[in-house]
């Protein structure tokens, strides 16, 4: 194996990670169980508490 294809193997192992993770973060942020927290997070600056 030379340096290259050590390189290689790598970089398709890392964008493989990427998207797995980038996947999972987007999964996350729009299962069902999530919107009333991201609405209430979303009405934080409109709270009038001064």
């Amino acid at each position: 194996m030379t340096l290259e294809s050590i390189n290689e193997i790598l970089t398709s192992i890392w964008t493989v990670w990427a998207v797995l993770v980038f996947a999972g973060i987007v999964f996350w942020a729009l299962r069902p169980a999530n919107r009333q927290r991201f609405e209430n997070d979303a009405r934080i600056p409109l709270n009038d508490e001064g």
